[in-house]
């Protein structure tokens, strides 16, 4: 009766892999990726004048996880739970106070089979397996995200992202995102009238490509250009990357200060049971240094309580007035 089930479970990992993605372990053709380094909710931006406004989509994506929802916003200006990637379209008047209007959420790719069915249902190739001669040459990863849906109604359109990992062995990844600007208060680099639109993503590892509806079902796809080493074939059997903001897995100061003063009491506490037995011949308590000390360490602790406890109390009727 086990036996018939063995099928299945050899099937399961493949299932799992199929439904979610492990961002530490991508194995695709025999090779293996990590691109945990690159965990954590990354942004790009796209700007378009729109004459008297300007409209700035920021698309916010975490390979390795759910987005987390940001504090101090609204629940109806950030995307659902689950979401992986998420772009948010904000209006700015040309001239105005700075503050934009949120126009649109659109909850691109991520876990939605609570609510509309979608799953993220990932698709990893590499680019060298690609259809076009110019991917042939090229060194990297195709990650193929899906689940989104908007608006969430039944006249919703489909969303995906497929953001392209390209290796470049001299980029890591993170570049740019360090002190990144996350609204239009950047004045003096752009026109009064606002034609020359600023590049809020200068520098930055990612990249926007383009959003437009594609397919005969005209699903809304997001493309993405991500420049980092971890997309290099070889990479993964390097060192093992963290994911940034992770803590450290050593051991602190204190921590070994601790160990070392145990093993040093312990070291004291064997070597001299050892003497007392070889050189005195003592069995019991007699074999421990200090052995009467120890013993009488409790009662010791127990007697400078009560003195302690009996002074504050002595302190605490002196302090006040009594009555004559």
């Amino acid at each position: 009766m086990a036996l018939s089930y063995l099928p299945l479970l050899l099937v399961l990992p493949s299932a799992i892999s199929a439904l979610t993605l492990d961002c530490k372990n991508i194995r695709v053709d025999k090779q293996s990726f990590n691109l945990n380094a690159l965990a954590g909710p990354k942004t790009v931006h796209f700007q378009s004048y729109e004459p008297p406004s300007i409209a700035n989509t920021t698309y916010t994506i975490d390979i390795c996880g759910a987005l987390k929802s940001v504090k101090d916003v609204p629940n109806a200006q950030q995307c659902p739970g689950g979401t992986r990637v998420c772009g948010v379209k904000e209006i700015y008047t040309i001239g105005g106070d700075g503050k934009g209007i949120v126009e649109q959420v659109v909850p691109i790719a991520g876990e939605f089979t609570t609510s509309h069915g979608r799953g993220l249902e990932p698709k990893v190739t590499r680019l060298k397996d690609a259809g076009s001669h110019e991917d042939a040459k090229r060194e990297g990863l195709r990650v193929e995200l899906n689940g989104g849906k908007y608006p969430d109604n039944k006249t919703g359109k489909s969303q995906k992202a497929i953001i392209e990992f390209i290796c470049d062995r001299d980029v890591d990844g993170t570049e740019g995102f360090g002190d990144e600007k996350t609204k239009r208060d950047d004045d003096d680099d752009r026109d009064d009238d606002g034609s020359q639109l600023p590049d809020l993503d200068k520098g930055k590892s990612l990249q926007f490509v383009s959003y437009k509806s594609e397919g005969d079902d005209q699903m809304g796809v997001l493309r993405l250009s991500w420049k980092t080493r971890y997309a290099c074939e070889g990479e993964a059997d390097k060192a093992p990357v963290k994911a940034p903001g992770s803590k450290s897995s050593g051991w602190g100061f204190f921590t070994w200060f601790l160990i070392i003063f145990f093993l040093l009491i312990a070291s004291y506490i064997i070597f001299g049971s050892w003497l007392n037995y070889n050189r005195y011949g003592a069995r019991g308590w007699d074999l421990i240094p200090h052995g009467d000390t120890i013993r009488d360490l409790p009662y010791l602790v127990k007697d400078f309580a009560s003195s302690t406890m009996g002074r504050l109390k002595v302190g605490e009727s002196r302090g006040g007035y009594s009555a004559v």
